[in-house]
C-alpha cells in the first residue's frame, strides 16, 4: 500500500468480505483480499453506531488511519477492511496500534522488515 487510498462503496466492501481473509484480536476485525485489477490496495474502516457515539467512532477512525500512515510502507498491496469492536472505545494510540499490528501479521498483510524498503 502506497498511499492511503480509502474504500467507500458498499459493493467494494461486500467484495472483501466475500472473497477476503479475516483475523480478529480483542480490538478489532482485519479483512483482507487482493485489490481489483489495476488498482492499488486501499484501506475501508467500519465503525458501528452500537460500537460508540460519534465523537468515539471518529476517534477510533483516526487512530486507525494514523497507525496505516505511520506504517504505510510495511502494508502488502491489498484491500484491508478493519472493523472496530467496542472494547476499542477509549483505548490509547500505542494499544490501537498494537492491535492492528498484531492483526497485519496475524492475516499475513503486513510486510516482514526484510522485504521493506
Amino acid at each position: 500500500m502506497n498511499s492511503l487510498t480509502t474504500l467507500k462503496k458498499s459493493d467494494n466492501f461486500e467484495r472483501i468480505y466475500r472473497e477476503g481473509r479475516s483475523s480478529g484480536n480483542r480490538l478489532f476485525v482485519m479483512y483482507s483480499a487482493d485489490p481489483e485489477p489495476g488498482r492499488s490496495g486501499r484501506l475501508g474502516i467500519s465503525v458501528s453506531k452500537k460500537v460508540a457515539g460519534s465523537v468515539g467512532r471518529h476517534r477510533i477512525r483516526r487512530l486507525i488511519k494514523e497507525c496505516f500512515r505511520l506504517h504505510i510502507s510495511e502494508w502488502a498491496d491489498k484491500d484491508i477492511i478493519v472493523v472496530a469492536r467496542k472494547e476499542a472505545v477509549g483505548k490509547s494510540f500505542q494499544e490501537t496500534e498494537a492491535a492492528l499490528l498484531h492483526l497485519g501479521r496475524k492475516n499475513s498483510v503486513l510486510l516482514p522488515h526484510s522485504e521493506i524498503e
